[in-house]
């Protein structure tokens, strides 16, 4: 029994260093990376690019008094919302109703002064003195309107259906007219601005109809399709770029607000005669400049996996700055689309559907 135990030691241990060397290689070997993949395709198709925007009011504006005083009233709270004509602040009142009730009894004594010239008229008074207090009752009544603007601009009043922004000066502060006291937004319409290249903004303006834009933000799967607003008629100084205005065509909630980030996708069709055209994240270059692509083989027992390939190919780069491939993979054949530049030749992939598959 013992000589029968000791001839099969040697065959149990070299079966168990062959099961661990197997787990150790499956340990090791990475996971297959999930990859974008794009069919090369020469007939009509579109193009997709995609830019980092920031969500704009329809408006904004600060608020400030039109005349100096000490506020004494500042209901607005940041962050919370004030109905067209709502309450914004007040300064102190009291100032301003003293000062039209002078100029209401100047005006009075004004126009006794005058009716009592006119009853005098061509015995003790000249035509003179009355033309002149005529122009004093005039000037009174111009002091009386001025006093009654002046009363009106002492409150602020929301222009619009607004959100509360910032508050830039607190309640029984000082100011001076024109200094602006409230930031509001006008949220009745979101927007995003995005700076596109030249190139590609004519084509956005000249084929506006056939243009898809949606935005997605960071924390949500959902697009939400916008629309074409306004632009900037002139490039930015640095990077020969438009600023393009966008709406939202439907509202993305209230969470979304002035300054938030998001990822503008624009879709654009190419073109039946188009050939077979590459978006610039599906190319690799070697230290000389030459371009590759990464294609895809699918493994024979899932069409869902397999490994890419660093195929060279020749492109142009036309005027209306898309790439055309002259020379390469045949059409049908499927290349990663996006992140290209972060495989390696051979590397195991998986083909990518959707967040968390």
């Amino acid at each position: 029994m013992l000589r029968l135990i000791a001839s099969a030691l040697p065959m149990l241990l070299a079966l168990s260093s062959l099961a661990m060397a197997q787990e150790t290689e499956q340990a090791s070997s990475p996971p297959p990376r999930p990859a974008k993949l794009m069919t090369l395709d020469a007939g009509q198709g579109t193009v997709e690019r995609q830019f980092f925007g920031r969500v704009e009011a329809n408006e904004t504006v600060d608020l400030a008094f039109q005349v100096g005083g000490q506020i004494v009233r500042l209901p607005a709270t940041e962050g919370a919302p004030i109905p067209e004509g709502g309450l914004v602040a007040r300064l102190d009142l009291d100032p301003f109703e003293r000062q039209l009730e002078e100029a209401r009894v100047n005006l009075d004594k004004a126009e006794r002064d005058l009716d009592r010239l006119e009853q005098l008229s061509g015995n003790a008074a000249s035509e003179v003195q009355i033309q002149d207090a005529r122009t004093q009752a005039r000037l009174a009544q111009i002091a009386v309107d001025d006093a009654e603007d002046q009363l009106e601009d002492a409150t602020l009043e929301a222009p619009f259906d607004a959100l509360v922004a910032r508050r830039m000066m607190a309640n029984f502060s000082t100011v001076q007219a024109g200094t602006p006291v409230v930031r509001l937004h006008d949220m009745s319409v979101k927007k995003v601005a995005i700076d596109v290249p030249e190139v590609l903004f004519r084509r956005a303006t000249d084929d506006r109809d056939k243009i898809e834009v949606s935005a997605s933000f960071p924390e949500s799967e959902q697009s939400y399709p916008l629309v074409f607003s306004e632009f900037e008629a002139e490039t930015a100084e640095v990077g020969q770029t438009y600023r393009l205005t966008l709406a939202f065509a439907e509202d993305p909630g209230e969470g979304v607000l002035p300054g938030s980030s998001t990822t503008v996708t624009v879709q654009m069709p190419l073109g039946a005669s188009s050939g077979i055209l590459l978006p610039e994240t599906a190319l690799v270059y070697d230290p000389e400049r030459n371009p590759s692509v990464m294609v895809f083989a699918p493994s024979g027992e899932d069409p869902d996996r397999g490994e890419v390939h660093r195929t060279p190919v020749d492109i142009e780069v036309r005027p209306d700055g898309r790439i055309a491939l002259l020379d390469g993979p045949e059409p049908g054949t499927e290349i990663v689309m996006t992140g290209a530049a972060q495989l390696e030749d051979g590397q195991s992939v998986r083909r990518f559907t959707g967040i968390g598959e």
